[in-house]
């Protein structure tokens, strides 16, 4: 077992912690938030991480029937939209609208993408395109007011950086932009709209340039990253490609892409552990380790930061009924909760300022953030796969103290707010039933626990062990607002 330290003075100058991470969450494609297991998870996400909008593919795609051909007529038919829509701000959650994919009656040809068949294709005639969206975009201001729908970012497409997402061009993608960026700011001058929402990082700063060049607006800059996206193969052997990758690197893309968004917000609207929809570290305490590293190291980069998904309700190649299968989801078909979730949770429970932490380690990072009457202690030990990592001994040092009323612990890892674990435990059953759900849940569950800790001369001191792939939260309370002196 290895040791490391940390150190941090209470008051200390502190920087603000966004909540980057709760702007937006994704989702699988539009027909799914009709159903009724979708919305209970959705409005669960809600109310206990904070998630404000929610982003998916398809919203344009027959199968939810928003632009028909019948006898020769092109028909809009916007009723099923307007139900997805009416049921988020019934939560109190807004769209984060996806402009995609192809309406077939609109297609300038016949590829497709996923089991529900997404049509690819640049349209036959982008004056028809444009017309779509402009009339979409005036039934929603109709409908739900300007104030409401200047709220909701509109970003053109998914991945058409990708040829399974973009049978055309670059230049068709930057004049499908323009078309659509136009016809939206037409409706209403107010209203987000941006792009160009790659994959990888990628045409950014191509996509300003056009923008620029032709005087197209663009109120924000949109792109997604997943750690193995330099080494991703068709074959998907994701260990490998993760363990080829370098810890940080999400930092690493978000910090180049934040320097070429030049000023602009920079919305992440996927991220996840890796872009393989069935990994099996996205259902164990790996991932949690993962997203509360990769959340806070990008702070101040992003201005949002939608991780991909909310729900393994989810059907892009097929819909799986193992209930722990890899999914990308927090919460699994059931509605358990994974250790994800579990991480988003303590997210959630941040205040908004971060103190600076002395202290180094190859595995662990410590995070101190200011709550209203004490600090959280938030600590993880995580490394890429077949990278060394083995339990350390956390020490923490918290200078410039009062004398602490408490601390408890709770922690993610292999015995801790885990219900894979206890899902193995049960013999792997293929579906579960109403007892073994709640079993599951309960395992799934933060516990708190009494921490001890040892105080003197104004320096409060606790040690933590932390496994590999772990995160453990030390909730510190002072009792009182020594920590949080008014602002002049």
């Amino acid at each position: 077992m290895g040791s490391v330290a940390f150190r941090c003075r209470l008051k200390a100058a502190a920087v603000p912690l966004g909540r980057h991470w709760e702007h937006t969450v994704g989702s699988c494609h539009a027909p799914l938030a009709l159903r009724a297991d979708w919305q209970a998870q959705l409005r669960r996400c809600a109310a206990e991480l904070g998630f404000r909008h929610v982003r998916f593919h398809g919203l344009l795609c027959d199968d939810l029937g928003l632009l028909v051909s019948h006898q020769g007529r092109l028909i809009d038919s916007f009723f099923n939209a307007d139900q997805v829509i009416d049921f988020l701000l019934s939560i109190g959650m807004k769209p984060f609208v996806e402009l995609s994919f192809m309406p077939e009656a609109l297609a300038s040809g016949a590829t497709t993408v996923f089991h529900y068949r997404a049509n690819v294709t640049p349209p036959k005639d982008y004056r028809e395109w444009a017309a779509l969206i402009g009339r979409l975009v005036a039934h929603w201001l109709q409908r739900y007011g300007a104030e409401e729908v200047r709220q909701w970012p509109i970003e053109v497409w998914n991945e058409p950086n990708l040829p399974a997402f973009w049978a055309g061009t670059q230049e068709d993608y930057f004049l499908l932009y323009k078309h659509t960026a136009e016809v939206v700011k037409e409706r209403d001058a107010g209203l987000q709209v941006g792009g160009p929402a790659t994959a990888k990082n990628e045409w950014i700063e191509e996509f300003l340039d056009f923008c620029e060049r032709h005087r197209v607006p663009a109120d924000f800059v949109s792109t997604h990253h997943y750690p193995n996206d330099p080494l991703w193969s068709e074959a998907q052997d994701t260990e490998a490609e993760l363990a080829g990758s370098r810890r940080g690197i999400l930092r690493e893309w978000a910090a180049e892409s934040r320097r070429r968004a030049r000023g602009r917000p920079l919305y992440y609207s996927e991220w996840n552990v890796s872009s393989n929809p069935r990994y099996p570290r996205q259902d164990e305490p790996y991932a949690a380790a993962f997203i509360v590293k990769t959340v806070l190291e990008v702070n101040g980069l992003v201005d949002c930061y939608s991780f991909w998904t909310f729900s393994d309700i989810f059907e892009e190649n097929y819909f799986p009924s193992v209930p722990f299968h890899g999914g990308f989801g927090l919460l699994n078909l059931h509605g358990i909760p994974k250790p994800s979730y579990r991480a988003f949770e303590l997210l959630h429970r941040l205040g908004r300022e971060l103190l600076p932490v002395e202290g180094r380690h190859e595995t662990v990072d410590a995070w101190v953030a200011r709550q209203p009457a004490g600090v959280m202690v938030l600590l993880t030990n995580h490394a890429l796969p077949r990278q060394p990592i083995e339990t350390q001994r956390v020490r923490v040092e918290l200078a410039e103290a009062p004398p602490p009323r408490a601390a408890t612990l709770e922690r993610i890892d292999d015995d801790h707010a885990n219900a894979k674990a206890a899902w193995l435990r049960l013999g792997q059953p293929d579906y579960l039933n109403r007892r073994q759900v709640e079993e599951l849940e309960e395992a799934s569950r933060l516990v708190p626990e009494p921490l001890g800790w040892q105080y003197q001369d104004g320096v409060v001191r606790f040690e933590v062990e932390l496994p590999p792939h772990a995160v453990a939260a030390v909730t510190v309370d002072f009792g009182d607002d020594e920590l949080n002196p008014p602002r002049e």
